[in-house]
């Protein structure tokens, strides 16, 4: 027994893959604290709440949340039914956070601020295997570690409207015009969007599902205009696969898009590359650079940017990480996932060797674990935290043991450009695990119909 073996893991985020984490290590009998930022448990999941997954409820629960669950009394939801974001959090992420295995290890409203080791710095190396983790709250208080798991996403951290990785010229000043991804068009936000035209910039599932509510407003409310931008030279791959997707949901997403481009109710530009944003009174023009140099523009009245998100890793910037200089992911998990490279391959089954960084004890799992990688599923954040926890609790062969088989979507493409929108999500077909079979077909959240239909989805790839 070492100092480190009295204190607790502790959990940043009690969203679907930080609260699988703490059941996980509840079943494995290591005691843990989970920190969530927000007022409530999935409180990042709340703000796409009125969005619908593309994959039903049999793919959006951790095995060992059910197991906590069912031995609880818990009615399960139906297994074929597509879940709300609210619904997830109704259904499933609250009651498991009030079990009473969970209750008292969940601490909502503290926001994690840094991590270190206990009196050490990322200089020193002397007794650092041995130190526990320092972990500091906004309010100054401070708690011990013997581990860390960062589940902390990365909603809060959107990429930028300008296409070069930068802001565009304007974007800082233009907020009052800006909304990122997953608005509720139809509900809440319904005033910033009826009877106004809307630019859309992205070709990702956040775009389409925020595409096809404005299209459904723009039926009901006279003015209302659609504009869609995206980068690539064709929005074929944002169509997706139809009828060849492995989750129907999902593919329904980008042939109902297709439809109302081809009916002219959505405007489409391609070749669009943001280069500023000029306010004016009620107004904001957008000015794009074209491929070949050329500039022209378009005036709106408002703007949504699903353009995908980024980590923020200045939390651990006291920690030894080894990040991929490309996508912000761990060097070993970056050749795996890079849709530079891996646009319609298989994302390999992957666990706690991949997650790894030189700082022993730390893994970044979920969506931040992927970087700018944007084809992350919440299946894989299941897998990640069941063998991240198994190392933790020294059962190597178990965290080794890792299983994973993604749905394919039905497209595919070799061409980099395809995916520059921030957010792609083609999906393999099944292939052998290097590392234990792949198993199970993985839940894939975020992305299908409005909520008005019964088969509809959320906008994005991920499910964090």
């Amino acid at each position: 027994m070492t100092v480190l073996d009295d204190l607790p893991v502790v959990v940043i985020g009690a969203g679907p893959v930080g609260l699988a984490a703490a059941a996980h290590l509840h079943e494995r009998g290591l005691p843990c604290t989970v920190l969530e930022a927000g007022e409530s448990v999935g409180a990042a999941v709340r703000r796409w709440g009125h969005v619908r997954a593309f994959s039903p409820w049999r793919y959006d629960i951790d095995d060992a949340a059910r197991r906590l669950l069912a031995d609880s009394g818990w009615a399960a939801p139906d297994p074929d039914a597509l879940p709300t974001g609210d619904e997830l959090v109704d259904a499933y992420l609250r009651p498991l956070a009030e079990l009473p295995q969970i209750a008292p290890k969940v601490r909502l409203s503290a926001r994690v601020v840094a991590i270190s080791r206990l009196g050490l710095d990322r200089l020193r190396t002397a007794g650092r295997e041995q130190a526990p983790f320092l972990v500091r709250l906004a309010d100054g208080e401070e708690l011990l570690a013997r581990a860390v798991i960062d589940a902390s996403g990365t909603w809060d951290t959107p990429n930028v409207l300008g296409a070069s990785g930068l802001p565009a010229r304007g974007e800082a000043s233009a907020g009052a015009y800006l909304d990122h991804a997953l608005p509720d068009v139809l509900g809440a936000h319904r005033d910033r969007f009826a009877g106004r035209h809307t630019l859309v910039v992205g070709a990702g599932h956040s775009a389409a599902n925020t595409l096809l509510s404005l299209a459904e407003l723009a039926a009901d409310a006279p003015g209302t205009e659609v504009t869609w931008a995206i980068r690539a030279a064709s929005p074929t791959r944002a169509y997706g696969g139809g009828d060849a997707d492995a989750l129907p949901a999902r593919g329904a997403l980008g042939s109902r898009l297709r439809a109302h481009v081809e009916a002219g109710r959505i405007r489409l530009l391609t070749g669009f590359s943001v280069h500023a944003l000029d306010p004016a009174g009620d107004r904001v023009t957008v000015t794009v650079r074209r491929p070949d140099g050329g500039q022209e523009s378009v005036t709106v009245d408002r703007i949504v940017a699903a353009t995908g998100f980024r980590p923020d890793h200045g939390i651990a910037a006291e920690l030894r990480l080894d990040l991929d200089p490309v996508l912000g992911a761990t060097r070993a998990l970056a050749p795996l996932i890079d849709p530079n490279e891996h646009s319609c391959g298989t994302v390999p089954p992957h666990g706690v060797d991949e997650l790894s960084h030189p700082e022993p004890g730390y893994y970044a799992v979920g969506m931040k674990s992927y970087g700018r990688a944007p084809t992350f599923l919440m299946a894989t954040g299941y897998e990640q935290v069941r063998s991240v926890v198994a190392a933790l609790a020294g059962d190597w062969a178990a965290a080794r043991d890792v299983r994973l088989e993604l749905p394919e979507t039905g497209v595919c493409s070799s061409d980099p450009a395809d995916s520059v929108d921030g957010e792609n999500c083609c999906g393999p077909a099944p292939q052998p695990a290097a590392r234990g079979l792949a198993t199970g077909l993985s839940g894939g959240l975020l992305a299908a119909l409005p909520p008005a239909t019964v088969d509809s989805g959320a906008g994005g790839c991920c499910a964090g």
